[in-house]
């Protein structure tokens, strides 16, 4: 029985593959209308997304083999979804961030703040959130994390190895060396009455001092245990964080970008990296804060001499900041390449800034969107990240041939073999570019690609089928509930769901449903879909809720339980962070007391 029950599970995948569309497929049978049919379409990707039984990529062509054999929608017209301005805005995105990985850049980032920071526990972490989070904000929370755990590891080690060190020395010598702690509690005990006898010449000393180091090490194991987890959960947690802050940090970011424009065309570019990062930068760095606090709380305490480390600096705390140093030491001083990606880097966040600011009128109103916006954030992501393939990664030539080739040959006596290749080896070459195809093929996600696609397929689908009008006049009756607690209740919602769904799959499937609702029910559309998009960003409780979480759990120093306890709290602040932001600074900003014109496109009823 139990290996019958081994083949199952081993080969689920199949299973579900194939018996989940026989069981619903009675839906379209019954009921033989567009809704039912896209109905269908979307319950069976929902079901293939959760599970995961083939690539999310592939369940996101699905809509490429079912509208058009349902007839919900021509053929070409669903191919076109699956490339729109927000897939080149995410292309570019990406490049940059492939750029600044190629060339260390954000290591380089990291460990200049870390050396700022000092490697007290308190402020060690406080460093390592703030750089996790900076740097996920532009490259991939799976890339920063992977990076600033080895960091923050080598670091803590080296804490605890040197701690080790002075115990051992002020157990044998007897010295009053002055001990450095990182807890809240020191539970050292001092060591009375030793003399600098040699404990051969004294067995009950002997038999003091080694019962002291058993107990002081045990000590030190419980309390460095305690630091390496807090430190994994802060830099996972921080990475998820950061993404939230700009338009291009996670992919649910810009699945909201897309959806808005593809069901309200209207919309006047209500969100653009402006926008978003003026919305969801401020709810980052609080959300950060209460996060930082809350593991602080859970793990370290809030003593401020241990934790901060008031007073001089001792000798583990030297030495681990040492290897911050040397590490950043091997990165030799900063290269042409990195200047010109930094610069690059730079620009862009400037034009994304001033494109549209808002508040008055941008260079690309003034230039080119007079008449329309022709220019937009993605036009400005491809320009600036094509530079990437036409700017040298060093101003001078690799290699030329000697003027003295001949002539030293000749001194030396090389034979006709070994001159070829040495013709061979100094054959002229240009200098490489900044990046080169086949660096970008290694890191793109292409498949996230057509995840966006997939959901703006989706979207587009279930407005020509009717089935999105139909699902907001079922949820009509929400009118009656207050607009806070509907967010309040959406966000608890995605924020469980994408626990144990990726968070593209959760806003995807999510956000169409939203935008009908609130139109629906004269609610502007932002007013849930931007706080749900956040929510599905915080998967802090379960190590396979995220990528960064994996990692983190990886290193073995976490339990399941350890990231549940301090994860499920985090939600809830999360959650109540986005809220607070959406009611505040977020209501002024996008005007979100009054239902916009740009929503009535979808036939949903007026404002009330």
């Amino acid at each position: 029985m139990a290996s019958v029950l081994r083949w199952l599970w081993v080969n689920r995948n199949y299973f579900i593959i194939f018996i989940t569309p026989l069981l619903i497929l009675p839906l379209p049978l019954v009921f033989p209308t567009p809704e039912a049919r896209c109905g269908f379409a979307i319950i069976l990707m929902a079901l293939y997304w959760c599970t995961e039984c083939m690539p999310l990529a592939i369940t996101a062509l699905l809509p490429v083999i079912l509208f058009p054999m349902m007839g919900i929608m021509e053929s070409g017209k669903v191919c076109v979804e699956y490339l729109k301005d927000t897939n080149m805005l995410f292309i570019g995105g990406l490049l940059v961030a492939i750029a600044v990985e190629h060339w260390n850049l954000h290591k380089r980032i990291a460990l200049s703040v870390l050396l700022i920071f000092g490697v007290r526990p308190a402020l060690l972490m406080m460093g390592f959130m703030i750089v996790t989070a900076f740097l996920s904000m532009w490259i991939s929370n799976t890339a920063t994390t992977a990076m600033m755990l080895p960091i923050s590891q080598a670091v803590l080690e080296q804490l605890s190895a040197t701690e080790a060190d002075s115990d051992e020395k002020e157990l044998r010598e007897g010295q009053d060396n002055q001990a450095f702690e990182l807890t809240e509690v020191n539970i050292k005990h001092p060591l009375d009455n030793v003399t600098g006898d040699k404990p051969n010449n004294n067995p009950d000393l002997e038999a003091r001092i080694n019962a002291l180091s058993e107990r002081r090490r045990k000590e030190r194991e419980v309390k460095y245990l305690r630091l390496f987890k807090v430190m994994s959960l802060s830099v996972c947690y921080s990475a998820s964080i950061g993404g939230t802050a700009t338009l291009t940090g996670t992919t649910p970011n810009l699945i909201l970008k897309g959806q808005m424009d593809d069901i309200f065309p209207d919309n006047n570019d209500v969100i653009n990296f402006a926008s978003w990062f003026g919305f969801a930068f401020p709810n980052m760095v609080l959300m950060l804060a209460l996060s930082w606090f809350w593991l602080q709380f859970m793990y370290l305490g809030f003593n401020l001499k241990n934790s901060f480390g008031c007073g001089l600096k001792n000798e583990g705390d030297k030495e681990a900041y040492r290897v911050m140093k040397n590490e950043y030491k091997k990165l030799g001083p900063i290269s042409f390449a990195e200047g010109a990606v930094l610069v690059i880097f730079v620009t862009l966040v400037i034009l994304w800034f001033t494109r549209e600011p808002g508040f008055m009128p941008g260079w690309a109103t003034e230039l080119f969107n007079k008449n329309g916006q022709y220019v937009t954030d993605g036009t400005v992501a491809i320009f600036m990240s094509t530079l990437f393939f036409v700017i040298p990664s060093r101003l001078h030539c690799s290699c030329s041939v000697s003027a003295n080739d001949e002539h030293d040959e000749e001194a030396e006596g090389v034979g006709e073999e070994e001159k070829q290749k040495k013709d061979k080896k100094n054959k002229l070459r240009g200098t490489p570019t900044l990046l080169n195809w086949k660096v970008v093929q290694e890191h793109m996600p292409w498949n996230i690609v057509l995840l966006l696609g997939g959901g703006f397929a989706l979207a587009r689908g279930s407005e020509v089928s009717g089935l999105s009008k139909w699902l907001g006049e079922s949820l009509a009756p929400l009118q009656s509930i207050p607009p806070f607690a509907i967010s309040l209740i959406l966000c608890f919602l995605v924020g469980t769901f994408t626990e144990c769904s990726s968070n593209t799959a959760t806003t995807t499937l999510f956000l169409p449903i939203l935008a009908f609702m609130a139109t629906t029910i004269g609610l502007h559309p932002l007013y849930v879909m931007l706080p749900c998009t956040i929510s599905a960003s915080l998967a802090f409780m379960l190590p396979v809720a995220t990528p960064p979480n994996a990692i983190a759990f990886s290193y073995g120093n976490l339990k399941v339980l350890d990231m549940a306890k301090a994860g499920f709290i985090l939600n809830i602040i999360g959650i109540l962070s986005i809220n607070l932001g959406i009611n505040t600074w977020g209501m002024a900003m996008f005007n979100l007391g009054t239902f916009p014109a740009w929503a009535n496109t979808t036939n949903a009823t007026s404002t009330p």
